[in-house]
């Protein structure tokens, strides 16, 4: 028993010295990734200090440190407020249904591009699919209003056919499809890069033997693109049902009217109310701490369920 513990010891000393060995010979590499892992430090890290102020009665005058602690109060007001489940299933909804019709567009899109062999027609789909992701989120929601609004074009045509004008912009039931369509369309081209970046990758004589074979084109995709493409659309679709609730507060915020409150009021712009214009601080930390535990927990069964459908392979 004495050797074995003796030899564990100089086994771990070994892989230590190894360790600090590899470390004294790469150290250029270790110089470079220093100012991208001081950055997150200073700007991720360091200020999850504040978030404590979710478990205390936040005053100005005594401070983070020296506010009075209130343990789980926030939470438990949170929880039991009458806005709780309204709030909770606006955010779901809209988060889930955007993955969901959302994540395979980007694919598809890809798919297609690849399938194009002239570079210059090629470059400039790529440059009309890319373009509205550069559109800021006030000029897009800004152009919503005017094609949608009563008396915009896309009302003319309805008005014309049907005899009078449909609210899309005040109406709840049409909050979601909206916010949802518009996303894809100013997201789904930019996002695509990455999964036309690793079809690139992709060995022309594959298509090359599948068509001596007598492949089809969709037979082709099936067994030849799909494959290359599940690793990062399972890295991808990890990471994006991960975020699942941090769904920014701008566009539908911006999007909001008084009517369509029941269907646009979500948690981020519940937190921006609460936090920034009523200044009742410790109760909207609460809140968005909630939110990232919710987002830990989804993140954490999200890539259990893709390892285990995709043979071990997750984020981690």
């Amino acid at each position: 028993m004495k050797r074995s513990g003796k030899s564990g010891r100089a086994g771990s000393r070994g892989g230590i010295e190894a360790k600090l060995q590899f470390i004294k010979t790469n150290y250029f590499l270790y110089l470079l990734i220093a100012p991208a892992v001081i950055l997150t430090l200073l700007f991720k890290y360091v200020p999850m200090y504040g978030v404590i102020i979710a478990f205390k009665d936040f005053s100005y005058s005594k401070g983070i440190v020296g506010s009075d602690w209130v343990g789980f109060e926030y939470f438990t007001k949170f929880l039991n407020s009458p806005n709780f489940e309204l709030i909770f299933m606006n955010t779901l909804k809209l988060s889930a249904y955007g993955l969901l019709l959302g994540f395979p567009i980007p694919i598809i899109l890809a798919l297609m591009l690849n399938q194009l062999r002239k570079a210059g027609i090629k470059k400039n789909i790529q440059l009309v699919l890319y373009a509205p992701n550069f559109i800021s989120v006030v000029v897009i929601v800004g152009m919503l209003f005017v094609f949608l609004s009563p008396t915009g074009p896309i009302n003319k045509i309805i008005t014309l056919t049907t005899g009078h004008p449909i609210t899309f912009m005040s109406d709840p039931e049409y909050f979601r499809a909206i916010y949802i369509l518009s996303g894809i369309w100013q997201a789904a081209g930019w996002s695509s890069i990455i999964f036309a970046a690793a079809l690139a990758g992709v060995d022309p004589e594959l298509h090359n033997a599948a068509n001596l074979d007598g492949a089809n084109l969709l037979q082709r995709i099936w067994h030849i693109d799909l494959p290359t493409l599940k690793p990062v659309m399972a890295i991808l679709f990890i990471l994006s049902a991960g975020g699942i609730m941090a769904i920014g507060h701008e566009k539908a915020f911006l999007m909001q009217t008084a009517l369509n409150m029941p269907t646009s009021e979500i948690i981020a712009t519940y937190v921006y109310k609460v936090g920034l214009k009523a200044g009742d601080y410790s109760y909207s930390a609460a809140i968005g701490l909630f939110n990232s535990v919710i987002n830990i927990i989804m993140l954490v069964v999200v890539n259990a369920v893709v390892k285990k459908l995709n043979e071990g392979d997750g984020l981690y």
